[in-house]
C-alpha cells in the first residue's frame, strides 16, 4: 500500500527512533559502559499523520518545480521540503469562468474550471469515507490562491496507458468495485472531465481519482444513471447522512451555496436510484463492501 493511500485512510503511524552509538573513546577501568543515545526522529512520508501531511503541504518550501505534461489547466509539479522530509505535490491555480463554453459539438453554460474544486473533492471524499482522492489544500503560491495536492506515490500507469497496453488487473472483481465508486462519485460531484489521464493505478492496483477542476456543476440531474449498477455500502450510508450544513461547514470557501445545493439534489437522486435498485433486485445484488 502506498503512502498516499495510507494517508487518505487516516492511519496513525508511529515515528521510529534510531539508536546510534556514542563516539569511540578509550576504555577506563571501572567506568560505566557508554550509553547509547537516541538520535532525533527522522520523518519519512510513511511516518506522517494526516495533520502532519496537511501542515507539510501548507508550509513546505518549494525547492524545485517542473511542468506536468498531461492536462490543459497548466498544473505543475513541485518539490516541497520542510527540512525533515521532501515530497512532490501538484499545484493548480486555474480559475476560469465563461458564460458559454464550446468544445467540439458540446456547449456548456456557466462553465467553470477552478482549482478550488480539487480541494472540495478531497474534503467531500473524507465525508464519504473514500480514500481514492489525494489530499489537497488551499495555499497561495507565487501570490495566487492554488490547490496544492499530494503527488500520488508509486503510480504504475494511468487508465489511458492501461487500456492502450491492455493490462489486466490480477483482481478483476476489486477493479470493478473501484469503477463503481468512480461512477457514483463523479455523478455526485457532476464531474464533466473524467478522462483516462486523471484516473491512476498504483503498483498495488489501488485506484486514484485526480484533477477535479471541472466538477461541481449546477446540474441537479444525473448524467448517466444507466451506468450506476452497484454502490459501495459505506459510500451509500455516508451519502445518505450528508446535509447541506455539514457540507457547507466542511467546504468553507471552496464551494458556493448554489454548488452545495446542486450537490445535495444529486445526492437525493443517487440515494433514491440505489434504494429503487435494492427494492427491485435485493440488497446483495446492489451493495458491496470494499475491503480497506
Amino acid at each position: 500500500m502506498t503512502f498516499a493511500r495510507r494517508a487518505a485512510v487516516l492511519p496513525l503511524l508511529a515515528l521510529a527512533w534510531g539508536v546510534v552509538p556514542c563516539a569511540a573513546q578509550d576504555a577506563v577501568p571501572g567506568a560505566p559502559a557508554p550509553q547509547a543515545v537516541l538520535a532525533p526522529p527522522v520523518l519519512t512520508p510513511q511516518a506522517l499523520t494526516p495533520q502532519e501531511m496537511e501542515d507539510f503541504l501548507l508550509r513546505g518550501k518549494i525547492v524545485g518545480a517542473k511542468g506536468v505534461s498531461k492536462g490543459v489547466t497548466d498544473a505543475r509539479r513541485v518539490t516541497l521540503s520542510d527540512g525533515r522530509i521532501t515530497h512532490d505535490a501538484q499545484v493548480q491555480d486555474v480559475d476560469i469562468f465563461k458564460p458559454i463554453f464550446e468544445v467540439g459539438k458540446n456547449t456548456e453554460v456557466n462553465f467553470r474550471d477552478s482549482y478550488r474544486y480539487n480541494i472540495a473533492a478531497y474534503r467531500l471524499s473524507q465525508l464519504l469515507g473514500l480514500v481514492e482522492v489525494p489530499m489537497s489544500v488551499l495555499r497561495r503560491v507565487d501570490g495566487k490562491p492554488a490547490a496544492v495536492t499530494w503527488w500520488v506515490d508509486d503510480v504504475a500507469m494511468d487508465e489511458g496507458d492501461r487500456q492502450k497496453k491492455q493490462v489486466l488487473s490480477p483482481n478483476p472483481s476489486r477493479t470493478a468495485s473501484y469503477f463503481h465508486i468512480l461512477r457514483v462519485f463523479d455523478e455526485l460531484i457532476q464531474n464533466r472531465d473524467r478522462n483516462a489521464g486523471n484516473l491512476l493505478w498504483t503498483s498495488d492496483w489501488a485506484m486514484w481519482m485526480i484533477d477535479h477542476t471541472r466538477a461541481f456543476r449546477l446540474g441537479r440531474d444525473l448524467l448517466k444513471p444507466e451506468l450506476l449498477d452497484r454502490c459501495e455500502r459505506t459510500l451509500l450510508d455516508r451519502m445518505r447522512a450528508l446535509t447541506a450544513r455539514t457540507v457547507a461547514d466542511t467546504m468553507g470557501d471552496t464551494l458556493l451555496k448554489a454548488e452545495i445545493d446542486a450537490l445535495i439534489a444529486r445526492r437525493d437522486r443517487l440515494v433514491k436510484l440505489f434504494d429503487d435498485r435494492i427494492a427491485q433486485r435485493g440488497e446483495a445484488a446492489v451493495l458491496y463492501t470494499m475491503p480497506r
